[in-house]
């Protein structure tokens, strides 16, 4: 498939038995509008990237310390701005289920009683064209009402009367799409997400009473999200859509970021509807950001990390006062847990899973986030306790939290240790889930729980920077290169032999393991280049 515009934009994908309807989202004028929006933001972009590079180097060598900006200190300070709001669909908020856009979890999650779907082309979606277009066609025919689902036993499942809204997370900044290419160059994959959806899907939305509504990941700083409000101005004006339309929430998944919600929220302020705690990519950042700075920046064992640490408390806290302050609403973290048949294991789960919400809600969250239909009604048994009839608990200002720079960067404060089965944890769950990414599986349940790409960046990245600083177990056993490797090749094989003549691609994923976990630096992220090395990408035409 090839199709040329005026802005010498070129499709190139692999023939797929289920692209038969894919021309129907890659119409001229769709890719004629995400050509517009990558060529007028393609340099600021590009500039905004090689910014994190260069502060990132500087943070891990102690040369720039995190701290509140000085210049933004007047947009902190000032009581009278206030964002934009809820918008239809989106003012009780009080459960959201996240996964990705296949037809059945379409489904399923649009019926699951939760009042949002994070329909998700980001962390819980391997970027295959395949499930990048299928993922495009199936929110197309669930917002006009055209979609189903059977199993292989015949069971037909259907959109009930009240589904929920739709919030869609577009792939993040740093990532391209190498199936669309402008001037040669791949297109910025946030704006190839984001511009097909809105270009199929705002007016039929507003149509029905909905909107265009949006989650935007992996911002590192209040520049980045001026860009989308830019990206989001220029993409209402081209559509002749009034501007305030679209309902942007911010995750908070990095540490730069939570140092300027305030900011954050203020340029995105006629399009913003609140801010989610990003657990698992903020744990990720917190390692990446400090990976060479010390035994004060050494987390533990990934499992020790809750959310009830100093770092974690302090930047949930500090979340929900600024987003209160502003009037938008905060959204709680991911509960992971998959259901199983095992009754015992339930109830301890669900157990966990209500102390989690039960902290969200106590601490003034308007909802939270659960990744499988059977949390929905734990979740939302909670937050109903709290909330009452009132769709959420905005004007609960946590006047009194106050957070400074040391609360934040109270990395040491964890507690904790390193041990031979957290390190074997970390390999273990890394391997298994990118094998399961490079097989075109997103959201992948291993060990009980719904994991996504952020595990095995949490994973990969505490093991390189354990390794790096020379970190000990409790028997004095230095994490070393060679340690890891012996107890790598170990987990691989304990893995395969699991699997009874099951096609896997575990190879590649040891050889991924290897390049982002025990090289001299440290990639920013293994998607970005196991996307290039490794997922079937067509060659331009």
């Amino acid at each position: 498939m090839a199709t040329s515009l005026s802005y010498r934009t070129t499709v190139s994908a692999p023939v797929s038995e289920a692209g038969s309807r894919f021309e129907e989202v890659l119409t001229p004028e769709a890719l004629e509008f995400v050509a517009r929006l990558d060529n007028e933001f393609a340099g600021r972009r590009r500039e905004l990237l090689d910014e994190r590079r260069r502060r990132r180097e500087r943070l891990n060598l102690g040369e720039e310390r995190l701290d509140f900006l000085p210049e933004t200190a007047h947009i902190r300070a000032d009581d009278s701005w206030r964002v934009a709001g809820a918008a239809p669909g989106l003012n009780d908020r009080r459960v959201e289920i996240t996964g990705p856009t296949d037809r059945k979890m379409t489904v399923n999650a649009l019926n699951s009683g939760a009042q949002v779907w994070l329909a998700d082309f980001e962390d819980a979606n391997s970027p295959t064209w395949e499930n990048m277009l299928s993922g495009q066609v199936n929110l197309y025919d669930a917002i006009g009402g055209d979609i189903d689902f059977s199993t292989d036993g015949g069971k037909r499942y259907r959109i009930g009367d009240d589904p929920a809204t739709i919030v869609v997370r577009p792939r993040g900044w740093h990532l391209v799409e190498k199936h669309v290419r402008i001037d040669g160059r791949p297109i910025s994959a946030s704006l190839f997400d984001f511009g097909l959806y809105f270009f199929h899907n705002a007016e039929r939305l507003l149509r029905s009473g909905s909107g265009p509504y949006f989650y935007l990941p992996k911002l590192e700083n209040h520049r980045e999200a001026r860009l989308w409000n830019d990206v989001f101005l220029l993409a209402q004006d081209l559509l002749g859509i009034e501007r305030g339309t679209i309902r942007a929430t911010v995750l908070i998944e990095t540490i730069t970021a939570a140092f300027e919600m305030d900011e954050i929220l203020y340029e995105l302020r006629e399009h913003a509807a609140g801010l989610n705690a990003g657990r698992w990519d903020y744990i990720f950042s917190v390692v990446k950001n400090f990976s060479r700075l010390g035994a004060d920046f050494v987390l533990p064992d990934r499992a020790d990390v809750t959310m009830t640490v100093p770092f974690m408390r302090s930047y949930t806290e500090l979340l929900v006062r600024t987003c209160h302050r502003r009037g938008a609403h905060a959204i709680g973290g991911m509960a992971a847990f998959i259901p199983s048949k095992d009754a015992e294991t339930n109830e301890a789960a669900f157990a966990k899973v209500r102390e989690d919400k039960e902290r969200e809600a106590g601490d003034g969250f308007d909802g939270s986030w659960v990744a499988h239909p059977g949390l929905v009604p734990v979740c939302r048994e909670v937050f109903d306790t709290y909330l009452g009839r009132n769709p959420h608990q905005i004007d609960r200002k946590r006047q009194d939290v106050s957070v400074d720079r040391d609360d934040l960067l109270n990395v040491a404060g964890s507690g904790g240790d390193v041990t031979e089965d957290g390190l074997r944890a970390n390999i273990d769950v890394a391997l298994r889930y990118v094998d399961s990414w490079l097989r075109g599986t997103g959201a992948a349940a291993i060990h009980d729980l719904m994991e996504d790409a952020a595990t095995a960046e949490i994973a990969r990245c505490q093991v390189w920077q354990w390794i790096h600083n020379g970190t000990k177990l409790a028997d004095g056993t230095v994490i070393d290169r060679a340690f890891v490797s012996e107890l790598l090749d170990e987990e691989l094989a304990t893995i395969r032999a699991e699997r009874t003549g099951d096609a896997d691609r575990l190879a590649e994923a040891r050889e991924i393991f290897v390049d982002t976990a025990l090289g001299e630096t440290l990639p920013n992220f293994f998607t970005t280049s196991a996307y290039a090395r490794y997922l079937a990408v067509a060659p331009a035409a």
